[in-house]
């Protein structure tokens, strides 16, 4: 009996470890980055309006999580996935990552944590049970949520996703999350 016992202290022990050891927090220069440019993208004019328009659709959860299922099943990219990536928000999101080279991906969130609009296909198209999300809308609140970094095998690059508020009159009415090859931020 003492000898699991100690065996299952040293595994949770180990495991403590390696999950502290693969946990990179951003770098300064991103927090600087998050804190400054990437939050006044928050009150752009294009994403305000985007985000309000969707919003305005007053969607159920039930219809969120439906189009999350139809979305997780479909392989490339479908005709409604498309139209989320040509909208006039989109468009003005990939002159923002087009403008530097450490924007990997951008995309835009409703109140609920639904996609308004991206520059690349998402795994998914709720966001909201995500803490990119929860954490930057903060229960309409508004906050800067930059998670770790970690390694993207798809990019082969190490990325950060920075959460910022979509902001009107100082009430958060969506988010925007960016993914940052911290290797390329100056």
């Amino acid at each position: 009996m003492k000898k699991r016992s100690i065996t299952l202290i040293v595994f949770i022990c180990f495991l403590a470890i390696i999950t502290n050891v693969q946990a990179e927090q951003a770098p300064q220069k991103v927090v600087d980055l998050a804190n400054s440019k990437l939050a006044e993208f928050g009150k752009a004019p294009e994403i305000l309006s985007a985000v309000k328009a969707q919003n305005n659709k007053k969607m159920s959860l039930d219809e969120i999580k439906s189009m999350d299922e139809t979305w997780k099943k479909t392989a490339g990219i479908a005709d409604f996935m498309q139209t989320i990536m040509d909208s006039g928000c989109a468009k003005f999101l990939r002159k923002i990552q087009e403008s530097a080279p450490f924007y990997a991906e951008i995309f835009v969130m409703d109140n609920q944590g639904a996609n308004v609009a991206m520059t690349d296909k998402t795994s998914d198209y709720w966001q909201g049970d995500e803490a990119k999300f929860q954490k930057s809308y903060n229960g309409g609140k508004g906050d800067i949520f930059i998670d770790d970094v970690e390694f993207d095998d798809s990019a082969q690059a190490y990325l950060v996703q920075v959460s910022v508020p979509v902001m009107e009159a100082g009430k958060a009415i969506g988010a925007i999350t960016f993914g940052i090859d911290v290797d390329q931020v100056e």
